[in-house]
Protein backbone atom coordinates (compact mmCIF):
# COMPACT_ATOMS: atom_id res chain seq x y z
CA UNK A 1 0.00 0.00 0.00
CA UNK A 2 2.74 2.46 0.99
CA UNK A 3 4.74 1.60 -2.12
CA UNK A 4 1.72 2.23 -4.35
CA UNK A 5 1.08 5.61 -2.75
CA UNK A 6 4.75 6.63 -3.05
CA UNK A 7 4.74 5.49 -6.69
CA UNK A 8 1.67 7.66 -7.35
CA UNK A 9 3.23 10.73 -5.73
CA UNK A 10 6.47 10.34 -7.72
CA UNK A 11 4.60 9.87 -11.01
CA UNK A 12 2.37 12.85 -10.14
CA UNK A 13 5.48 14.98 -9.54
CA UNK A 14 7.12 13.82 -12.77
CA UNK A 15 3.96 14.58 -14.73
CA UNK A 16 3.87 18.14 -13.38
CA UNK A 17 7.63 18.45 -13.98
CA UNK A 18 7.21 17.72 -17.70
CA UNK A 19 4.06 19.82 -18.17
CA UNK A 20 5.42 22.86 -16.35
CA UNK A 21 8.84 22.57 -17.97
CA UNK A 22 6.84 23.34 -21.12
CA UNK A 23 4.43 25.91 -19.72
CA UNK A 24 6.82 27.85 -17.44
CA UNK A 25 9.36 28.16 -20.26
CA UNK A 26 6.60 29.20 -22.66
CA UNK A 27 5.35 31.92 -20.31
CA UNK A 28 8.88 33.23 -19.80
CA UNK A 29 9.62 33.68 -23.52
CA UNK A 30 6.27 34.03 -25.28
CA UNK A 31 6.16 37.84 -25.51
CA UNK A 32 9.67 37.79 -26.99
CA UNK A 33 8.61 35.05 -29.42
CA UNK A 34 5.42 36.89 -30.42
CA UNK A 35 7.36 40.10 -31.13
CA UNK A 36 9.81 38.23 -33.38
CA UNK A 37 7.20 36.42 -35.51
CA UNK A 38 7.71 36.80 -39.24
CA UNK A 39 3.95 36.70 -39.79
CA UNK A 40 1.93 39.75 -40.84
CA UNK A 41 -1.40 38.02 -40.12
CA UNK A 42 -0.65 37.30 -36.44
CA UNK A 43 -1.70 40.10 -34.08
CA UNK A 44 -1.63 38.41 -30.67
CA UNK A 45 0.11 39.63 -27.52
CA UNK A 46 1.90 37.34 -25.08
CA UNK A 47 0.96 39.66 -22.20
CA UNK A 48 -2.73 39.56 -23.13
CA UNK A 49 -2.63 35.77 -23.47
CA UNK A 50 -1.16 35.35 -19.98
CA UNK A 51 -3.69 37.85 -18.64
CA UNK A 52 -6.54 35.80 -20.11
CA UNK A 53 -5.09 32.60 -18.63
CA UNK A 54 -4.90 34.00 -15.10
CA UNK A 55 -8.29 35.74 -15.37
CA UNK A 56 -10.09 32.58 -16.52
CA UNK A 57 -8.15 30.51 -13.98
CA UNK A 58 -9.36 32.69 -11.09
CA UNK A 59 -13.05 32.16 -11.90
CA UNK A 60 -12.70 28.52 -13.00
CA UNK A 61 -11.46 27.63 -9.51
CA UNK A 62 -15.06 27.99 -8.32
CA UNK A 63 -16.22 25.12 -10.57
CA UNK A 64 -13.15 22.90 -10.49
CA UNK A 65 -13.96 20.95 -7.27
CA UNK A 66 -17.31 19.86 -8.73
CA UNK A 67 -15.70 18.55 -11.94
CA UNK A 68 -13.00 16.67 -10.00
CA UNK A 69 -15.60 15.11 -7.70
CA UNK A 70 -17.67 13.84 -10.64
CA UNK A 71 -15.05 12.48 -13.08
CA UNK A 72 -12.17 11.85 -10.66
CA UNK A 73 -8.71 13.42 -10.30
CA UNK A 74 -6.81 11.17 -12.75
CA UNK A 75 -9.10 11.80 -15.73
CA UNK A 76 -9.29 15.50 -14.83
CA UNK A 77 -5.49 15.81 -14.84
CA UNK A 78 -5.20 13.94 -18.14
CA UNK A 79 -7.76 16.16 -19.90
CA UNK A 80 -6.16 19.29 -18.40
CA UNK A 81 -2.76 18.14 -19.66
CA UNK A 82 -4.18 17.92 -23.17
CA UNK A 83 -5.28 21.57 -22.91
CA UNK A 84 -1.76 22.59 -21.83
CA UNK A 85 -0.31 20.68 -24.78
CA UNK A 86 -2.74 22.41 -27.16
CA UNK A 87 -1.57 25.82 -25.96
CA UNK A 88 2.09 24.92 -26.53
CA UNK A 89 1.27 23.56 -30.00
CA UNK A 90 -0.18 26.91 -31.13
CA UNK A 91 3.32 28.44 -31.14
CA UNK A 92 4.50 25.96 -33.77
CA UNK A 93 2.04 27.30 -36.36
CA UNK A 94 0.81 30.61 -34.85
CA UNK A 95 -2.76 31.73 -35.37
CA UNK A 96 -4.35 34.64 -33.52
CA UNK A 97 -7.77 33.04 -32.93
CA UNK A 98 -6.23 29.71 -31.81
CA UNK A 99 -3.77 31.59 -29.56
CA UNK A 100 -6.55 33.33 -27.62
CA UNK A 101 -8.93 30.33 -27.67
CA UNK A 102 -6.30 28.06 -26.12
CA UNK A 103 -5.52 30.82 -23.59
CA UNK A 104 -9.12 30.54 -22.35
CA UNK A 105 -9.01 26.73 -22.40
CA UNK A 106 -5.72 26.50 -20.51
CA UNK A 107 -7.10 28.87 -17.86
CA UNK A 108 -9.93 26.37 -17.31
CA UNK A 109 -7.48 23.46 -17.50
CA UNK A 110 -5.15 25.02 -14.93
CA UNK A 111 -7.94 25.30 -12.36
CA UNK A 112 -8.95 21.67 -12.96
CA UNK A 113 -5.33 20.45 -12.89
CA UNK A 114 -4.37 22.07 -9.59
CA UNK A 115 -7.61 21.12 -7.86
CA UNK A 116 -7.21 17.51 -8.99
CA UNK A 117 -3.54 17.51 -7.93
CA UNK A 118 -4.43 18.56 -4.40
CA UNK A 119 -7.19 15.96 -4.21
CA UNK A 120 -4.97 13.16 -5.53
CA UNK A 121 -2.03 14.08 -3.28
CA UNK A 122 -4.20 14.00 -0.16
CA UNK A 123 -5.83 10.75 -1.32
CA UNK A 124 -2.38 9.12 -1.49
CA UNK A 125 -1.13 10.45 1.85
CA UNK A 126 -1.89 10.07 5.52
CA UNK A 127 -0.96 12.10 8.60
CA UNK A 128 2.53 10.58 8.73
CA UNK A 129 3.37 11.01 5.02
CA UNK A 130 1.64 14.23 3.93
CA UNK A 131 4.67 16.47 4.66
CA UNK A 132 7.06 14.06 2.94
CA UNK A 133 4.79 13.67 -0.11
CA UNK A 134 4.19 17.40 -0.40
CA UNK A 135 7.96 17.99 -0.23
CA UNK A 136 8.64 15.36 -2.92
CA UNK A 137 6.03 16.84 -5.22
CA UNK A 138 7.22 20.43 -4.64
CA UNK A 139 10.86 19.48 -5.29
CA UNK A 140 10.00 17.81 -8.60
CA UNK A 141 7.79 20.73 -9.64
CA UNK A 142 10.50 23.33 -8.95
CA UNK A 143 12.88 21.48 -11.29
CA UNK A 144 10.59 22.63 -14.13
CA UNK A 145 12.24 26.06 -13.85
CA UNK A 146 15.57 24.62 -14.99
CA UNK A 147 15.34 22.33 -18.01
CA UNK A 148 13.28 24.39 -20.45
CA UNK A 149 15.05 27.64 -19.59
CA UNK A 150 18.44 25.94 -19.98
CA UNK A 151 17.37 24.82 -23.46
CA UNK A 152 16.41 28.43 -24.27
CA UNK A 153 19.84 29.66 -23.18
CA UNK A 154 21.78 27.19 -25.35
CA UNK A 155 19.55 27.72 -28.38
CA UNK A 156 19.19 31.52 -28.20
CA UNK A 157 22.60 32.57 -26.88
CA UNK A 158 24.26 34.78 -29.49
CA UNK A 159 21.05 35.36 -31.47
CA UNK A 160 19.66 38.85 -32.00
CA UNK A 161 16.48 37.59 -33.69
CA UNK A 162 14.42 34.41 -33.19
CA UNK A 163 14.02 32.60 -36.51
CA UNK A 164 10.94 30.55 -37.43
CA UNK A 165 13.00 27.34 -37.43
CA UNK A 166 14.36 28.06 -33.95
CA UNK A 167 10.87 28.80 -32.65
CA UNK A 168 9.44 25.60 -34.16
CA UNK A 169 12.26 23.44 -32.78
CA UNK A 170 11.86 24.86 -29.28
CA UNK A 171 8.09 24.51 -29.12
CA UNK A 172 8.14 21.04 -30.67
CA UNK A 173 10.48 20.01 -27.85
CA UNK A 174 8.25 21.68 -25.26
CA UNK A 175 5.18 19.99 -26.80
CA UNK A 176 6.85 16.58 -26.46
CA UNK A 177 7.58 17.33 -22.79
CA UNK A 178 3.98 18.40 -22.17
CA UNK A 179 2.55 15.31 -23.89
CA UNK A 180 4.87 13.03 -21.89
CA UNK A 181 3.69 14.65 -18.68
CA UNK A 182 0.05 14.26 -19.73
CA UNK A 183 0.48 10.57 -20.64
CA UNK A 184 2.18 9.89 -17.30
CA UNK A 185 -1.16 10.51 -15.56
CA UNK A 186 -2.48 7.37 -17.24
CA UNK A 187 0.12 5.34 -15.32
CA UNK A 188 -1.25 6.45 -11.93
CA UNK A 189 -2.73 3.58 -9.94
CA UNK A 190 -6.03 3.55 -8.11
CA UNK A 191 -5.85 4.33 -4.42
CA UNK A 192 -7.22 1.87 -1.85
CA UNK A 193 -10.34 4.05 -1.47
CA UNK A 194 -10.99 3.99 -5.23
CA UNK A 195 -10.54 0.22 -5.40
CA UNK A 196 -13.12 -0.25 -2.64
CA UNK A 197 -15.58 1.84 -4.63
CA UNK A 198 -14.89 -0.16 -7.79
CA UNK A 199 -15.34 -3.50 -6.02
CA UNK A 200 -18.73 -2.35 -4.73
CA UNK A 201 -19.77 -1.46 -8.26
CA UNK A 202 -18.86 -4.85 -9.74
CA UNK A 203 -21.93 -6.73 -10.98
CA UNK A 204 -24.14 -3.67 -10.78
CA UNK A 205 -26.30 -2.77 -13.76
CA UNK A 206 -25.60 0.17 -16.09
CA UNK A 207 -28.66 1.94 -14.72
CA UNK A 208 -27.32 1.67 -11.17
CA UNK A 209 -23.93 3.00 -12.27
CA UNK A 210 -25.62 5.97 -13.93
CA UNK A 211 -27.56 6.63 -10.75
CA UNK A 212 -24.31 6.47 -8.80
CA UNK A 213 -22.70 9.16 -11.00
CA UNK A 214 -25.84 11.27 -10.76
CA UNK A 215 -25.75 11.00 -6.96
CA UNK A 216 -22.04 11.87 -7.00
CA UNK A 217 -22.74 14.95 -9.15
CA UNK A 218 -25.58 16.09 -6.88
CA UNK A 219 -23.39 15.68 -3.80
CA UNK A 220 -20.58 17.62 -5.49
CA UNK A 221 -22.97 20.44 -6.37
CA UNK A 222 -24.23 20.66 -2.79
CA UNK A 223 -20.65 20.75 -1.49
CA UNK A 224 -19.77 23.44 -4.05
CA UNK A 225 -22.75 25.60 -2.98
CA UNK A 226 -21.80 25.21 0.69
CA UNK A 227 -18.17 26.14 -0.03
CA UNK A 228 -19.22 29.12 -2.13
CA UNK A 229 -21.34 30.43 0.77
CA UNK A 230 -18.33 30.02 3.07
CA UNK A 231 -16.15 31.95 0.60
CA UNK A 232 -18.68 34.82 0.54
CA UNK A 233 -18.69 34.89 4.35
CA UNK A 234 -14.88 34.88 4.56
CA UNK A 235 -14.62 37.73 2.03
CA UNK A 236 -16.30 39.94 4.65
CA UNK A 237 -13.94 38.81 7.42
CA UNK A 238 -11.55 41.48 8.73
CA UNK A 239 -8.52 39.19 8.41
CA UNK A 240 -9.16 38.44 4.73
CA UNK A 241 -9.84 42.11 3.97
CA UNK A 242 -6.54 43.12 5.61
CA UNK A 243 -4.59 40.36 3.85
CA UNK A 244 -6.06 41.26 0.45
CA UNK A 245 -3.41 43.91 -0.42
CA UNK A 246 -0.65 41.38 0.29
CA UNK A 247 -2.43 38.75 -1.85
CA UNK A 248 -2.91 41.33 -4.61
CA UNK A 249 0.79 42.26 -4.47
CA UNK A 250 1.74 38.59 -4.86
CA UNK A 251 -0.26 38.62 -8.11
CA UNK A 252 1.49 41.72 -9.48
CA UNK A 253 4.98 40.44 -8.73
CA UNK A 254 4.04 36.96 -10.04
CA UNK A 255 3.25 38.47 -13.44
CA UNK A 256 6.42 40.56 -13.35
CA UNK A 257 8.94 37.79 -12.63
CA UNK A 258 7.17 35.09 -14.69
CA UNK A 259 6.51 36.99 -17.90
CA UNK A 260 7.61 40.64 -17.91
CA UNK A 261 11.15 40.68 -16.54
CA UNK A 262 12.45 38.01 -18.93
CA UNK A 263 10.99 39.99 -21.82
CA UNK A 264 12.73 43.14 -20.53
CA UNK A 265 16.11 41.39 -20.43
CA UNK A 266 15.64 39.97 -23.92
CA UNK A 267 14.73 43.41 -25.28
CA UNK A 268 17.74 45.23 -23.76
CA UNK A 269 19.84 46.13 -26.80
CA UNK A 270 22.94 46.83 -24.66
CA UNK A 271 23.23 43.10 -23.89
CA UNK A 272 23.82 42.46 -27.59
CA UNK A 273 23.85 38.88 -28.80
CA UNK A 274 23.61 37.54 -25.23
CA UNK A 275 20.20 39.18 -24.55
CA UNK A 276 17.92 36.40 -25.83
CA UNK A 277 19.92 33.64 -24.14
CA UNK A 278 19.81 35.55 -20.85
CA UNK A 279 16.01 35.09 -20.76
CA UNK A 280 16.61 31.39 -20.09
CA UNK A 281 19.32 31.99 -17.49
CA UNK A 282 17.08 34.55 -15.75
CA UNK A 283 14.29 31.98 -15.49
CA UNK A 284 16.69 29.47 -13.93
CA UNK A 285 18.01 32.00 -11.40
CA UNK A 286 14.43 32.97 -10.42
CA UNK A 287 13.85 29.26 -9.77
CA UNK A 288 16.97 29.09 -7.58
CA UNK A 289 15.68 32.05 -5.54
CA UNK A 290 12.29 30.34 -5.15
CA UNK A 291 13.89 27.10 -3.94
CA UNK A 292 16.28 28.84 -1.51
CA UNK A 293 13.46 30.96 -0.07
CA UNK A 294 10.96 28.11 0.09
CA UNK A 295 13.46 25.83 1.81
CA UNK A 296 14.59 28.39 4.38
CA UNK A 297 11.33 30.15 5.19
CA UNK A 298 8.68 27.60 4.28
CA UNK A 299 10.19 24.73 6.25
CA UNK A 300 12.28 26.32 9.02
CA UNK A 301 9.98 29.17 10.01
CA UNK A 302 6.49 27.87 9.29
CA UNK A 303 5.20 27.73 12.87
CA UNK A 304 6.65 30.90 14.37
CA UNK A 305 4.50 34.03 14.30
CA UNK A 306 7.41 36.39 14.99
CA UNK A 307 9.41 34.92 12.17
CA UNK A 308 6.43 35.23 9.84
CA UNK A 309 6.51 39.02 10.08
CA UNK A 310 10.32 38.99 9.80
CA UNK A 311 10.18 36.92 6.61
CA UNK A 312 7.53 39.16 5.01
CA UNK A 313 9.57 42.26 5.90
CA UNK A 314 12.65 40.61 4.38
CA UNK A 315 10.63 39.81 1.26
CA UNK A 316 9.59 43.45 0.93
CA UNK A 317 13.16 44.72 1.37
CA UNK A 318 14.55 42.14 -1.08
CA UNK A 319 11.95 43.08 -3.70
CA UNK A 320 12.44 46.81 -3.25
CA UNK A 321 16.21 46.42 -3.69
CA UNK A 322 15.54 44.37 -6.85
CA UNK A 323 13.10 46.99 -8.20
CA UNK A 324 15.62 49.80 -7.62
CA UNK A 325 18.41 47.88 -9.38
CA UNK A 326 16.07 46.98 -12.27
CA UNK A 327 15.08 50.66 -12.56
CA UNK A 328 18.77 51.61 -12.88
CA UNK A 329 19.86 48.66 -15.02
CA UNK A 330 17.04 48.06 -17.54
CA UNK A 331 15.78 50.55 -20.17
CA UNK A 332 12.42 52.12 -19.32
CA UNK A 333 10.81 51.07 -22.62
CA UNK A 334 11.85 47.39 -22.31
CA UNK A 335 8.35 46.00 -21.49
CA UNK A 336 6.52 47.95 -24.20
CA UNK A 337 8.96 48.17 -27.12
CA UNK A 338 7.29 47.05 -30.36
CA UNK A 339 10.38 45.79 -32.12
CA UNK A 340 12.67 43.32 -30.40
CA UNK A 341 15.20 45.84 -29.01
CA UNK A 342 14.99 48.89 -26.74
CA UNK A 343 15.68 52.44 -27.86
CA UNK A 344 16.17 54.19 -24.50
CA UNK A 345 19.25 54.05 -22.28
CA UNK A 346 19.02 53.21 -18.57
CA UNK A 347 20.76 55.17 -15.80
CA UNK A 348 23.57 52.61 -15.54
CA UNK A 349 25.34 50.69 -18.27
CA UNK A 350 23.29 47.44 -18.28
CA UNK A 351 25.09 44.69 -16.39
CA UNK A 352 24.37 40.98 -16.82
CA UNK A 353 25.45 40.34 -13.22
CA UNK A 354 23.01 42.90 -11.82
CA UNK A 355 20.22 41.61 -14.08
CA UNK A 356 20.69 38.03 -12.84
CA UNK A 357 21.05 39.18 -9.21
CA UNK A 358 17.66 40.83 -9.60
CA UNK A 359 16.23 37.56 -10.98
CA UNK A 360 17.42 35.77 -7.83
CA UNK A 361 16.01 38.50 -5.57
CA UNK A 362 12.63 38.36 -7.36
CA UNK A 363 12.40 34.60 -6.77
CA UNK A 364 13.58 34.89 -3.16
CA UNK A 365 11.12 37.67 -2.33
CA UNK A 366 8.24 35.84 -4.00
CA UNK A 367 8.87 32.76 -1.87
CA UNK A 368 8.94 34.98 1.27
CA UNK A 369 5.47 36.36 0.61
CA UNK A 370 3.86 33.13 -0.61
CA UNK A 371 5.14 30.84 2.14
CA UNK A 372 4.02 33.24 4.85
CA UNK A 373 0.60 33.89 3.28
CA UNK A 374 0.00 30.13 3.20
CA UNK A 375 1.26 29.87 6.78
CA UNK A 376 -0.96 32.59 8.25
CA UNK A 377 -4.06 31.43 6.33
CA UNK A 378 -3.46 27.86 7.46
CA UNK A 379 -3.19 29.02 11.07
CA UNK A 380 -6.10 31.47 11.18
CA UNK A 381 -8.46 29.34 9.08
CA UNK A 382 -7.39 25.84 10.08
CA UNK A 383 -11.01 24.63 9.91
CA UNK A 384 -11.81 26.52 6.68
CA UNK A 385 -8.51 26.18 4.84
CA UNK A 386 -9.96 25.23 1.44
CA UNK A 387 -12.16 28.33 0.96
CA UNK A 388 -9.44 30.55 2.49
CA UNK A 389 -6.84 29.31 0.01
CA UNK A 390 -9.39 29.61 -2.81
CA UNK A 391 -9.81 33.31 -1.95
CA UNK A 392 -6.02 33.74 -1.95
CA UNK A 393 -5.63 32.14 -5.40
CA UNK A 394 -8.63 34.13 -6.70
CA UNK A 395 -7.25 37.53 -5.63
CA UNK A 396 -3.70 36.63 -6.70
CA UNK A 397 -4.83 35.45 -10.15
CA UNK A 398 -7.09 38.46 -10.77
CA UNK A 399 -4.28 40.90 -10.06
CA UNK A 400 -1.81 38.84 -12.11
CA UNK A 401 -4.26 39.04 -15.02
CA UNK A 402 -4.64 42.82 -14.59
CA UNK A 403 -0.85 43.22 -14.44
CA UNK A 404 -0.32 41.26 -17.65
CA UNK A 405 -2.87 43.44 -19.46
CA UNK A 406 -1.20 46.73 -18.45
CA UNK A 407 2.36 45.40 -18.91
CA UNK A 408 2.28 46.04 -22.64
CA UNK A 409 1.31 49.69 -22.16
CA UNK A 410 3.08 51.00 -19.03
CA UNK A 411 6.80 51.71 -19.13
CA UNK A 412 9.01 49.96 -16.58
CA UNK A 413 9.14 52.85 -14.09
CA UNK A 414 5.36 52.94 -13.56
CA UNK A 415 5.13 49.15 -13.26
CA UNK A 416 7.80 49.15 -10.56
CA UNK A 417 6.14 52.07 -8.74
CA UNK A 418 2.78 50.26 -8.65
CA UNK A 419 4.43 47.18 -7.13
CA UNK A 420 6.29 49.27 -4.54
CA UNK A 421 3.08 51.02 -3.40
CA UNK A 422 1.04 47.81 -3.18
CA UNK A 423 3.96 45.85 -1.68
CA UNK A 424 4.43 48.38 1.10
CA UNK A 425 0.68 48.53 1.81
CA UNK A 426 0.41 44.73 1.78
CA UNK A 427 3.31 44.34 4.22
CA UNK A 428 1.80 46.85 6.67
CA UNK A 429 -1.55 45.04 6.51
CA UNK A 430 0.18 41.70 7.09
CA UNK A 431 1.79 43.15 10.24
CA UNK A 432 -1.63 44.32 11.47
CA UNK A 433 -3.08 40.81 11.01
CA UNK A 434 -0.16 39.28 12.90
CA UNK A 435 -0.66 41.76 15.74
CA UNK A 436 -4.37 40.91 15.84
CA UNK A 437 -3.54 37.19 16.06
CA UNK A 438 -0.97 37.72 18.81
CA UNK A 439 -3.45 39.83 20.76
CA UNK A 440 -6.13 37.13 20.36
CA UNK A 441 -3.74 34.41 21.60
CA UNK A 442 -2.74 36.55 24.58
CA UNK A 443 -6.40 37.04 25.52
CA UNK A 444 -7.05 33.31 25.34
CA UNK A 445 -4.05 32.57 27.56
CA UNK A 446 -5.16 35.22 30.00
Amino acid sequence: MADRRTFNVVILGLGFLFIFTAFTTCGNVEQTVVKSLENDTFSGSGYHSLGIIYGVFSFSNLLAPTVVAVIGPKLTMFLSGLLYSGYIAVFIIPSTWAFYLTSVLIGIGAAMLWTAQGHFLVENSDASTINRNTGMFWALLQCSMFFGNLFIYFDWNGRTEISDNSRKNIFLSLLVASVLGTLSFLVLRNSHHEEEMLSEEEGQSLLTTRMMYKHRANTAMQDAKSEFKTILQLLKAKTIVLLSPCMAYSGLELSFYSGVYGTCIGATSQFGGAAKGLIGISGIVVGVGEIVGGGLFGLLCKNNRFRRTSVVFLGMVVHFVAFYLIFLNIPDDAPVVFNTNTQEKPYLTPSVSIALLCSFLLGLGDSCFNTQLYSILGRVYAEQSTPAFAIFKFIQSIFAAVAFFYSGYLVLMWQLLLMIILGFTGTLCFFVVERMQNFSVDLQEY
